[in-house]
This record gives C-alpha cells, sequence and structure tokens, in this order.
C-alpha cells in the first residue's frame, strides 16, 4: 500500500510517498520526497493513502533540518533504482552536511570513470528522494551551481541553509 502526506517547508509543499515498514523508525519506509514542479516528482495517485501520521517521524526530522539542525536523516529509504543509481546515491548520503562536491568527485567515489560525469548527472537527477538524499550538495567541477531536479532557486537555498552556497556565477 502507497501512503503520502504534504508538509510546508521552506521549498513549497513537499510530498512524501512511502510504504509500511516493519523495520523503519516510525514503520514508514520512504519511496519519494517532491517539491512542486519538481522534474520527474512524484503525482498523487488515486489508489494512494493519504496518512499524515505514517510520516510524522520524517516530517520531524525535516523540520528541523529547515531549522537548521537535523542532519544526518535517520530514515529508511525503500530501495528503487539501478546497481549504478543506488551505487551513485549512496555516494550522495556520504557527502557531509554544510559541503560541496562535484560529479567527478562523485564518479571517483564509486570507482566510474572520470568520463562518466554525465551518467552520474542522469543517476543524480533521478534521484526521489530530496533534500535526504543530498543531490544539492553537487556542484559543478568549476564551482558553480548545476542541475536540480527541483530548482536551481532551491538548490541555493538548502546549500544556503546548511552555509555551504557557493557564490553565484
Amino acid at each position: 500500500m502507497t501512503l503520502y502526506a504534504t508538509l510546508d517547508s521552506p521549498l513549497g509543499e513537499l510530498l512524501l510517498v512511502g510504504e509500511r515498514s516493519a523495520t523503519a523508525p516510525g514503520g514508514t519506509a520512504l519511496a519519494s520526497l517532491s517539491v512542486p514542479g519538481q522534474k520527474r516528482g512524484a503525482v498523487v495517485q488515486d489508489d494512494w493513502t493519504h496518512d499524515p501520521a505514517a510520516f510524522a517521524g520524517i516530517a520531524r526530522q525535516l523540520r528541523a533540518y529547515f531549522d537548521g539542525g537535523q542532519q544526518p536523516f535517520a530514515v529508511e529509504c525503500v530501495p528503487r533504482g539501478t546497481d549504478f543509481q543506488q551505487r551513485v546515491w549512496a555516494a550522495l548520503e556520504a557527502i557531509p552536511y554544510g559541503t560541496t562536491t562535484t560529479y567527478g568527485a562523485i564518479a571517483a567515489a564509486i570507482g566510474a570513470p572520470r568520463g562518466a560525469v554525465r551518467a552520474i548527472g542522469t543517476a543524480i537527477g533521478a534521484n526521489p528522494l530530496l533534500v535526504v538524499r543530498p543531490c544539492h550538495r553537487v556542484i559543478g567541477a568549476d564551482g558553480s551551481l548545476t542541475g536540480y531536479a527541483g530548482g536551481l532557486a532551491r538548490k541555493q537555498l538548502l546549500l544556503g541553509l546548511e552555509g555551504a552556497a557557493p557564490e553565484a556565477r
């Protein structure tokens, strides 16, 4: 059964989508966290169940994050994606709060050739868990803000919140 809830945030109304899990803190594993207008963002389906209580723990962590406190997140995620995507996403989860890295550094971290940066970018763009899986911490090799499924203004906001915002170019 797919569950969902919404949560107001500085990024706009977040859509949280998940599934019941006996092993997840609070009993819900997170499958998607989307922002309004996000490329490939989740859209509520007729057969989903609205259940804000199922996301209470996740919502609490997100509010703490936006208040400058929570990091890292203690959230079980629904395993989705190809092996390559999962390797890239694991590398994202290893980027410390308040820091940034580059697509090339992600390639090196997962043992991919430096020329794989386009594939790395595609995998990052397919990340269904914005904020929780911090793809906003990946910037261009020249220090510029580059692609973010939620939009560059939101990426700038998140990096600013973490004290890691690169200068606009």
